[in-house]
């Protein structure tokens, strides 16, 4: 795993720094110096592929996975501890558990990771929320991008922890291989208007387009099924979701951290109109150590980062045109 103090040179960090490094427009062209070969590795499959697998770095990972189950375990309202009962029904996951249990805190702050994610993508990352599941989501297939996002796009990763091993039957984690390649889908190109609607899903008005974008390229999802203690790195576009669960009584514990980059703005593209200048702005600390995360564009602090408050861009290019002129 890299052991960074500074981030290592690339042509992108010269010539686009406002492109990850894994989904730079050269990526093709960097040596990658400085990079271990596992590292390389990693970073071609997240280029190529959108996702790569990994042990999660913690040699405690085991212990941490015992406790995190005792410790959150009773608070989903599920039989887990009855082999025959359908664990299906009951709340299926719990967010931002690492306010209250250390485990699940000290998995999403891990140095190795967040030292990995910032050589990947050129930038340094910061986990800033956690989400912990006792069984599958069963959940439709759907791109961060629409929930969480940031300007310079794409500067958003998860990780997603499988704390014991995944059967197929079980409802593992899928995902659609390349996926995170095709245009981000937003409200301007499925002509509808974010800011200020009242939703109950983020992710709904856009399953059609997603649908449209895996048949016209005849892509399929791949479940993964995970060993415990592995890890999968997906990008921010990357389509995924929850396999159909076909044993009920079967649990799926994981834990997935999702991860923004330094100096960026960060919002909520369901809920905004990037054209119109209106953003879902998201006020954000560090989960590490809970150090505010402020909205930056090129080291500038937005003087109306308030959250689900529209940031004007066009008065923004004005003024910052006009300290040029």
């Amino acid at each position: 795993m890299a052991d960074l103090t500074t981030l290592p040179d690339t042509k992108t960090a010269a010539l686009f720094p406002g492109a990850p490094l894994i989904e730079s427009p050269i990526f093709d062209s960097e040596d990658l110096a400085g990079f271990s070969d596992q590292e390389k590795t990693l970073a071609r499959e997240l280029n190529t592929d959108g996702f790569g697998v990994i042990d999660f770095p913690d040699p405690d990972i085991d212990a941490r996975i015992d406790r995190i189950k005792s410790n959150l375990g009773p608070g989903f309202g599920i039989p887990l501890d009855d082999p025959g009962a359908d664990k299906t029904k009951g709340e299926r996951r719990v967010q931002d558990a690492w306010t209250t249990d250390e485990d699940v805190h000290a998995i999403a702050s891990n140095p190795a990771i967040l030292d990995l994610l910032s050589k990947l993508y050129g930038r340094r990352a910061f986990p800033f929320q956690t989400l912990n599941f006792p069984v599958g989501t069963q959940q439709a297939p759907h791109a961060d991008s629409v929930h969480f996002s940031s300007l310079p796009e794409r500067f958003m990763c998860g990780v997603w922890l499988a704390m014991e091993d995944i059967a197929a039957e079980a409802g593992p984690l899928f995902y659609v291989r390349g996926s995170h390649r095709w245009p981000i889908i937003s409200n301007a190109m499925i002509g509808r208007r974010g800011y200020g609607s009242d939703l109950h899903s983020a992710q709904a008005p856009y399953a059609d387009a997603w649908q449209a974008l895996c048949e016209t390229h005849d892509k399929k999802q791949e479940p993964f099924l995970a060993r415990k203690g592995q890890a999968l790195i997906w990008t921010a576009n990357l389509l995924h979701g929850g396999s159909r669960q076909t044993d009920p009584t079967l649990t799926r514990w994981s834990q997935v951290t999702h991860y923004f980059f330094d100096d960026c703005i960060y919002y909520t593209p369901a809920f905004s109109d990037e054209a119109l200048g209106q953003l879902a702005l998201r006020n954000l600390v560090s989960v590490s150590d809970q150090t505010p995360k402020p909205n930056t564009y090129l080291g500038e602090v937005l003087a109306s980062a308030k959250s689900n408050e529209p940031a004007s861009l066009r008065s923004r290019a004005k003024r910052l045109l006009g300290r040029r002129n």
